[in-house]
């Protein structure tokens, strides 16, 4: 069985790079730049019956909608979503309360390809 994973982030650089690790992993990726096209991507994934096993979300989005609006929104259409906050900011409340925020877990940037991997499957159990 191969996971599917929907991730959420504004940079061009980790988004590829994330792209590339997932599929290394065996992982079919999905990969946004922007909160709104994450919703849409979800939820049409859903309406497909080919929903996400995980959807990773970049916390701050500049200019758009960031992991915390994203989730809320998810959460809306599937409250069993499986999503990991990722950040820079070991500080920020939604990292370090993130079940409070309706995460299942936290990637921290920068990760690596085995912390990827493990935090991946650490929500997929």
């Amino acid at each position: 069985m191969t996971y599917r994973v929907l991730l959420l982030d504004d940079e061009p650089a980790i988004c590829e790079i994330t792209a590339i690790l997932l599929k290394k992993l065996g992982y079919d990726a999905v990969i946004t730049s922007r909160g709104e096209d994450t919703i849409d991507a979800y939820r049409s994934a859903l309406s497909q019956e080919a929903r996400f096993d995980v959807v990773i979300l970049d916390l701050t989005v500049p200019g758009g909608l960031g992991g915390k609006e994203v989730i809320s929104a998810l959460h809306e259409t599937d409250p069993a979503v499986n999503a990991l906050v990722s950040s820079g900011d070991a500080n920020d409340p939604a990292v370090a309360q993130f079940r409070d925020f309706g995460f299942s877990g936290v990637l921290m940037k920068p990760y690596t390809k085995a912390v990827l991997d493990e935090t991946i499957k650490s929500v997929l159990k």
